[in-house]
């Protein structure tokens, strides 16, 4: 057997590395794999941690803040022989026999991409599963809230009840900070965007996959700890992950359909930012400049919410430059 690409996307990942690295072999079990470490640039010594850990692996370094979706296309370029292709955020623990698992989801017809059961740093369930973003969900969640909508199939995007999470299922997409995606439905899909930058990468390329005929398998007796980010409680990077999710949404519908997610955003986003929300006041900022909607997405983005802030706010007190752990940042 073809050895499986694990590629790993870091930005400032040293502390969280190790743990990864360590998790490998018994989250591999008997699949041989190749791993292959994508950085985006690290000021700090990720580079040099990943080549002191597993010295067999592949360090590509792509000079530049590239974004996640450049650097799993970069590993994915790296390992064209490879039967799929796990990527994973560093800041990953895979559980024991969680890629033979994923592995073996892929047989299963119309699948491309596997995804395991996660959980957080204290053990409880991620609600990874998603459902496709309809105008329905939108005004679902500003109105119930992401949890509470989430209990009904049609009116939230996030499965957020425990029972589908205690059986195989077929999720429009789910989270990608652990996915495995066969080679197949790579060479069918092509590579992800790399305009995202950060955030709805994977959602795109899932649903994208799912045009393909090679749709999402949640495989319950796979696992993975996912200790997340930052995108919670930074405020530019919810301004990004919510200026994506329009962008990510105006691609799939007509100008009306989006222009009516835009007020279901801003109708969450305002009520919350009411309550003294931050993350929700970074939201509103950004859905009512037009210039940060429009402008391209990068670390050139982060730059510009900034100068917004600084341009709105006398002698405003910017957010710490945090970003999720294994992903890339500012």
């Amino acid at each position: 057997m073809r050895p499986v690409a694990i590629a790993v996307v870091t930005w400032n990942s040293a502390d969280v590395l190790p743990g990864l690295v360590a998790s490998l072999p018994a989250g591999a079990g008997d699949v041989p794999y190749e791993l292959v470490v994508v950085d985006n640039a690290s000021s700090d010594d990720t580079v040099a941690v990943a080549r002191r850990l597993c010295p067999e692996a592949t360090v590509l370094q792509t000079g530049r803040n590239a974004g996640y979706a450049a650097g799993v296309n970069a590993a994915i370029a790296a390992t064209p022989d490879a039967p799929a292709v796990l990527v994973l955020n560093p800041d990953v623990r895979l559980s024991p026999g969680c890629l033979p698992a994923l592995l073996a989801a892929l047989e299963q017809p119309h699948t491309g991409i596997a995804v395991p059961r996660l959980s957080d740093g204290d053990g409880e369930l991620i609600h990874s599963m998603r459902r496709s973003p309809t105008l329905l969900r939108a005004y679902a969640d500003a109105v119930l809230g992401a949890t509470v909508a989430g209990r009904w199939p049609a009116l939230g995007e996030v499965v957020s009840t425990p029972q589908p999470y205690d059986a195989d299922a077929r999720p429009d997409w789910a989270e990608g900070s652990t996915q495995l995606v066969s080679r197949a439905c790579l060479d069918a899909c092509g590579p992800w965007d790399e305009s995202y930058f950060l955030y709805s990468e994977e959602t795109e390329f899932h649903l994208r996959a799912g045009r393909h005929g090679f749709g999402v398998q949640y495989v319950a007796g796979a696992g993975a700890v996912h200790l997340e980010g930052g995108s919670g409680t930074s405020p530019r990077l919810w301004a990004l992950l919510t200026a994506n999710r329009l962008r990510l949404f105006s691609s799939l519908f007509s100008r009306p359909s989006t222009a009516l997610y835009w007020v279901a955003l801003m109708l969450r986003e305002s009520t919350r930012a009411l309550r003294g929300d931050a993350i929700a006041r970074a939201a509103v900022r950004t859905l009512t400049r037009p210039a940060l909607l429009r402008a391209p997405r990068g670390p050139e983005w982060l730059d510009r919410y900034d100068a917004t802030v600084r341009s709105a706010t006398p002698n405003p007190v910017l957010p710490a430059g945090d970003a999720p752990a294994g992903a890339t940042g500012p």
